[in-house]
């Protein structure tokens, strides 16, 4: 116990003003802080529980979560000191080194972090946008001190450093509002009654739950292709509140499908003239395909 005690009263640190730090002393705050940095995540998984009850959004309960965890941790920090006798000034050394390490070895996880806290501030990207990055999209779940989680939708959970996001070009596709226009092309035999398809094409994208209303959809006479008659629906859909936009362009497909059928209008194929030049007479001799089937 004697050998116990003179190892836990050992000073560690001594400063000019007479103030001694033993080992007992650094143990006790790194003890303290432990239960100083479990309270503070404790504190603020109430507060979430909270403030998700009220109308505020999912990225501003973030902020607000992250801002009370990060000072309720400092203000238990300088708590602890303060009742040990540890002034601040006993560590001017070991932040000064710690600074000196930072600079040199921590500058991309200091620059993400920063980043982190500016995005949280300027807010292009919140949470539940839906984003392009990188050449991947998908649907922001987190943005992190470090790092921004992000929901691709294949299911694939992407952690995008929160410094990319702030280099390079983003597209956030809801960062205004979630409208987004789509089309969806289609081309139809040259002999077809050009009004009749147009019909047709309102008849499916009015029967549609994806497609908006207002703004009003469009039908253009796009092209003469060359084997079709080449025509583009184009329309609006609300990202946030309906389907995903491959589900609601497969959905206008299959509408097309349907009402050129019912008019028996044929979706056009590829199509060639095949010309043969010869002095002599060309025998050409087609045979019947042998059925599968055995009678």
């Amino acid at each position: 116990m004697q050998k116990f005690n003179q190892i836990w009263d050992f000073n560690v640190i001594s400063t000019a003003s007479g103030v001694s730090i033993s080992v007992g002393d650094i143990v006790l705050v790194l003890l303290l802080m432990l239960i100083g940095y479990l309270l503070s995540r404790l504190a603020e998984v109430i507060l979430a529980r909270r403030l998700e009850k009220t109308d505020l959004k999912p990225d501003s309960v973030q902020v607000i979560k992250r801002i009370i965890f990060y000072v309720i941790l400092l203000m238990i920090a300088l708590t602890i000191m303060s009742l040990l006798g540890i002034p601040i000034t006993a560590f001017a050394f070991a932040t000064g080194a710690i600074a000196i390490g930072v600079g040199f070895g921590a500058q991309n996880i200091i620059n993400n972090f920063i980043s982190g806290w500016i995005l949280m501030a300027e807010r292009p990207i919140r949470v539940n946008d839906f984003i392009e990055v990188e050449g991947f999209m998908g649907t922001v779940k987190r943005v992190g001190t470090r790092s921004t989680l992000v929901h691709r939708p294949d299911g694939v959970h992407v952690l995008v450093p929160n410094s990319k996001l702030l280099e390079n070009t983003v597209v956030n596709w809801t960062l205004i509002d979630g409208l987004i226009r789509n089309s969806v092309r289609v081309g139809v035999a040259y002999d077809s009654h050009i009004p009749d398809v147009v019909n047709a094409l309102e008849e499916a994208i009015n029967g549609c739950e994806g497609p908006l209303s207002k703004p009003k959809p469009e039908i253009v006479f796009e092209d003469f292709g060359d084997s079709a008659l080449i025509f583009d629906v184009y329309f609006w859909s609300d990202m946030t509140k309906s389907k995903p936009l491959r589900i609601i362009r497969s959905e206008v497909r299959m509408a097309i499908a349907r009402e050129l059928d019912k008019r028996n209008i044929i979706v056009a194929f590829p199509q060639r003239d095949l010309h043969l030049f010869s002095d002599k007479p060309i025998k050409i001799k087609v045979e019947d395909k042998p059925s599968s089937n055995a009678d």
